[in-house]
């Protein structure tokens, strides 16, 4: 019986002293609503992500055009450009359905984002492959023979191990970038498992544009990936990694750093509830507010046919008509 590795670092006063940081804002996260973002701004967020992702990899659709082909506009730009940007909608489209621990599931992944792109998508590569920086070689990947191995216990790792999840993802994006299974998309799939991984235990990160604050750190992102190869441990990458984490949560609260509007609360209560519910219903999750204000919200929300009504004073019930 062959026993699976587990990947290599510590837990040094750096990576603790971030986790802190992240988890408190976790904490805020989720006593201000924000658990399940409004519809625009989780539209907004998830064209930063897919602009920000394949710019990385050197894209040069702008939000714009990729806010056209999501509306089904036409756009003038090369064709490989515009099929990434469609691969990686279908991608993101389906990402609720990805099992974080699930190999098939990444597999799967990499064959819809790199449909038509590379050959032999959704299969680990057969032959060697390395990362060029300049004229200098500054990976050379593992030999195609040990990718089946090496991935079995990376998916291992994730499914078994005791560690808090927001190292398991950082950990996990780290040696898929070092294993390189793929010939193309290493990149992407790397920073998307990452994103799922997350968002099983973290529901708010589906939507958190991770990718554009690492598309603005690129140097810092490729100099933690060399550092980590350097030390033989990723160290530096979960440093980096949880650093980009707690950004991309202090922006999300500072976007809501002002009193939730009706609209607001409307918002988020009918991302989270059924299809029927009652003022009690409403004033439980937001319990700060008067039952006055409870009432007014919801005859706006009667209003703007968010919901309809049966019923009168404590015996009605709302019924959901446009569910998000």
């Amino acid at each position: 019986m062959i026993l699976s590795m587990k990947p290599p670092y510590d837990i040094t006063a750096q990576i603790i002293k971030r986790i802190s940081s992240v988890s408190e804002k976790m904490g805020q996260v989720n006593a201000t609503f924000l658990v399940k973002q409004s519809p625009q701004l989780r539209k907004q967020n998830r064209i930063k992500t897919i602009h920000s992702s394949l710019q990385i990899e050197g894209n040069t659709l702008t939000e714009a055009q990729i806010t056209a082909i999501i509306e089904n506009k036409r756009v003038l730009a090369p064709q490989k450009d515009i099929l990434e940007v469609l691969n990686t909608l279908k991608v993101y489209d389906k990402i609720k359905t990805f099992k974080p621990h699930s190999e098939k599931s990444f597999l799967n992944a990499h064959q819809i984002l790199m449909e038509n792109l590379v050959e032999n998508n959704g299969e680990y590569r057969k032959s060697g492959a390395g990362i060029v920086q300049g004229s200098k070689v500054a990976h050379v990947a593992p030999p195609p023979k040990n990718l089946p191995f090496l991935m079995k216990d990376l998916f291992d790792y994730i499914k078994n191990d005791k560690e808090i999840t927001f190292v398991k993802a950082c950990v996990f994006h780290y040696e898929m970038e070092f294993i390189h299974p793929f010939i193309d998309g290493n990149g992407r799939m790397g920073r998307l498992w990452q994103t799922i991984i997350l968002m099983n235990e973290y529901p708010v990160f589906e939507y958190l544009p991770i990718e554009t604050i690492i598309s603005k750190t690129q140097d810092q992102y490729y100099k933690a990936l060399n550092d980590s190869d350097k030390l033989g441990k990723s160290n530096p990458f979960i440093e980096y990694m949880l650093t980009v984490l707690d950004n991309a949560l202090a922006d999300l609260l500072h976007y809501n750093n002002r009193t939730l509007s009706d609209n607001d609360r409307l918002d988020y209560f009918l991302s989270i509830t059924k299809i029927e519910f009652k003022r009690n219903d409403y004033m439980n999750v937001f319990k700060d507010i008067s039952s006055a204000t409870a009432s007014r919200d919801l005859a706006k929300g009667l209003a703007l046919n968010l919901f309809s009504k049966t019923g009168e004073k404590n015996k009605t019930v709302y019924l959901m008509t446009n569910q998000n």
